[in-house]
């Protein structure tokens, strides 16, 4: 989750808009952004996906590295 977060807030303020702007603009609340780049691990996918609409990006699935042992 930190590399979500991590990207969300960085294109944030790439764009100059403060985490007020963002949900607004997102549709969503301002504790769910908060949320968001604090990288809480329980958020619903359809809100996440409306914050990244803004950046043109979705979630999606992404190959995680398994440990050998497994």
């Amino acid at each position: 989750m930190k590399n979500l977060s991590e990207f969300v807030k960085k294109r944030r303020k790439s764009l100059g808009l403060t985490q007020e702007d963002l949900s607004f603009k997102a549709g969503v609340g301002l504790r769910f952004v908060r949320d968001l780049e604090q990288g809480k691990e329980s958020l619903r996918m359809d809100k996440v996906n409306q914050v990244l609409k803004l950046f043109g990006h979705e979630l999606g699935p992404v190959q995680s590295e398994r440990d050998e042992e497994s």
